[in-house]
């Protein structure tokens, strides 16, 4: 599979907006290794952050005039800056990004190949992958019908009216029609035999005769739809990979399935570690809420997983162990315990079991420590850093192609937006920066440090940012957000969405 490519750089020059500026800085500061008002997730210490834990330092546009609604703070652009040149620092040794999603995507190929398809009955597909083409059962319509209600004519006008009453749709067939005689016919119906034309009601008048006459001139075939006109009994409607949707679920039934030949829906457990987790109230004496159980399941759902169950576990070695041993899903994902913090268990527990260590560390920003091992022959792992951006960083990079891959699902078509104002970039890894669409043009959203969630709950996408960064205008790669988005037009002349 070839590795998505770093986006070009495009040659137009959108207008720029003007941007917020910060009470705290005068002037944009140069990468620093970590985004502005934001911690680096590569720091030592503990990664289990959640959206409501500590900041430090000032959010670019964070400072608010009397007048301020505080929308413009969520929706700034991000500062541009000034660099500085690549490779004044030591790169560290990771995986580049596009290797590592390609990585992900061939060894959820591998497994995808050994699994044998389902005949899932059409109430139970929803959210499968078709694991075969599917092909036309019938020809549909598998024969000749009204397109409208009106009459079925035979010859030329006018016509002398059948007074047996309507063809109805779901009846038996009527005799032949002769020339010179109409009878009435409704949508959906069957196309009496030898029936030149339909005539729609509106285009068509009766005399005291008991005769029939057109409005307007009839063209044989008018408003019949012929057998056949869809597809023919055998051709292939959609291929192999098609995830099932409701109008899949239509368009099978209408060509004569009862069941579907499907891939079952990869099976994931969430492991969610960290003693300073709350499940509800507020943060209080060194707790924080935990943001990523409510969140992974939900998310790994849209991506087409069956998420067998979300579990906590505390920073002990031995229960996460077990926890790991003992899933029964194709794929495990662990928040946090990536690093080499004092209570990061993940790598130790990996090493002890003998799993093979696939991806360990990514050239991306944020959610540089994630992983992927190989746990035995059909079970993998994804972990996860702790900070919640980077934990979607980490489900967009290694999960997302893995199930993708693993499901039968082809990989979407890349396509690339320019971005309507620069983005700061790291000097040597790639950095993904939440976005929202406007018009044709992608918007960088603020707040998208490592710990922080407010930016991408704003978002429909992430954008791909090459090291360096992007200038205004640059097209690049947008990773979209697997759930339908409203529309944000308003949100940027003062609406509130939060």
């Amino acid at each position: 599979m070839t590795p998505q490519e770093h986006a070009a750089q495009s040659q137009s020059q959108p207008q720029q907006r003007t941007q917020p500026q910060s009470q705290h800085r005068t002037q944009p500061q140069p990468w620093s290794g970590s985004e502005p008002g934001s911690e680096d997730e590569s720091a030592s210490g503990s990664e289990h952050e959640s959206a409501s834990g500590s900041r430090s330092g000032s959010e670019p546009g964070s400072a608010a005039g009397a007048d301020d609604d505080g929308v413009d703070e969520v929706l700034a652009l991000v500062a541009p800056p000034r660099g500085e040149k690549a490779g004044s620092a030591e790169e560290h040794r990771a995986t580049a990004w596009p290797a590592a999603r390609s990585v992900a995507a061939r060894a959820g190929a591998a497994v995808g190949a050994t699994r044998a398809p389902l005949r899932t009955p059409l109430g139970q597909a929803m959210g499968q992958v078709l694991a075969e083409p599917l092909r036309a059962l019938t020809d549909l319509p598998s024969f000749d019908t009204s397109a409208m209600d009106g009459w079925a004519v035979a010859g030329p006008g006018p016509w002398e009216i059948h007074a047996e009453g309507a063809v109805l749709a779901g009846h038996a067939p009527v005799a032949p029609l002769a020339d010179g005689t109409a009878v009435r016919i409704a949508t959906g119906a069957r196309v009496p035999h030898e029936t030149t034309a339909v005539i729609r009601s509106e285009h068509a008048r009766t005399d005291a005769s008991g005769h029939l006459h057109a409005r307007r001139e009839v063209v044989p075939g008018q408003d019949i739809r012929p057998r056949g006109q869809e597809c023919r009994a055998g051709d292939r409607l959609l291929p192999a990979g098609t995830r099932v949707t409701p109008a899949v679920l239509g368009l099978a039934a209408a060509a004569g399935y009862d069941v579907l030949p499907t891939l079952a829906r990869p099976r994931v457990e969430v492991l969610v570690l960290g003693d300073e987790l709350l499940t509800t109230g507020l943060p209080h004496d060194g707790l924080i809420r935990d943001a990523l159980g409510p969140m992974l399941g939900p998310w790994l759902d849209a991506l087409g997983a069956e998420v067998l169950a979300t579990r906590r576990i505390g920073d002990d070695a031995d229960d996460l162990a077990a926890a790991v041993a003992g899933s029964p899903a194709d794929l495990v994902i662990t928040t946090g315990g990536t690093a080499a913090g004092p209570v990061d268990h993940v790598h130790p527990v990996l090493a002890k079991a003998g799993a093979v260590l696939l991806v360990d560390g990514v050239k991306v920003r944020p959610g540089h420590p994630m992983l992927l091992a190989r746990l035995d022959a059909g079970r993998h792992l994804v972990g996860l850093p702790g900070n919640p951006l980077a934990a979607v960083s980490g489900l967009l990079t290694l999960a997302e192609p893995l199930l993708r891959a693993l499901a039968g699902a082809p990989a979407p078509e890349p396509y690339r937006v320019p971005v309507r104002d620069e983005i700061h970039g790291h000097p040597h890894d790639t950095r993904l920066v939440p976005v929202v669409h406007e018009g044709e043009e992608a918007v960088p959203l603020h707040y998208n440090g490592p710990a922080m969630l407010r930016g991408i709950a704003a978002a429909d996408g992430m954008a791909v940012v090459p090291p360096g960064g992007a200038r205004r205008g640059d097209a690049l790669e947008i990773l979209d957000l697997p759930w339908p988005m409203a529309p944000t037009h308003g949100a940027f002349q003062g609406g509130c969405f939060t």
